[in-house]
């Protein structure tokens, strides 16, 4: 039986391959909220498990607090993923993910940048640890 990290590795080239197939369809230029309802589909159409905007609540001192953090995109509750549409990705994005994994306790996320005109110059991978 594979690991959670072997699993999510696994995952992460077909939400490679999913986010690809909707920037040669669209290209850059859009809003985050149109890249994210086309991924979710293609997601969807690949029959690849996700659940979109799950909320993220803060654990403090054993009490869960909805602050209003919310995953992009969670694949198969292994694999976050942050999807942008900003001229470039910056600490803040990164900072971002690695919050967001260690609040979930995952070990992989994927920011993926859709405002380039080749998609793998818009794909950070992160790990938690």
């Amino acid at each position: 039986m594979s690991t959670d990290k072997e699993r999510a590795d696994l995952l992460s080239k077909q939400i490679i391959g999913a986010a690809i197939e909707v920037h040669s369809h669209i290209g850059p230029g859009l809003l985050e909220s149109a890249y994210e309802a086309c991924f979710c589909h293609e997601l969807l159409l690949r029959g690849v498990p996700f659940v979109r905007q799950e909320p993220l609540p803060v654990v403090y001192k054993g009490v869960y607090l909805d602050c209003g953090y919310r995953i992009d995109v969670l694949v198969d509750n292994l694999v976050i993923v942050e999807l942008k549409a900003v001229q470039t990705l910056a600490p803040i994005h990164e900072a971002q993910m690695l919050t967001y994994l260690r609040l979930r306790k995952l070990w992989l996320g994927l920011l993926i940048n859709f405002n380039v005109p080749i998609l793998r110059q818009g794909i950070k991978r992160l790990v938690n640890g």
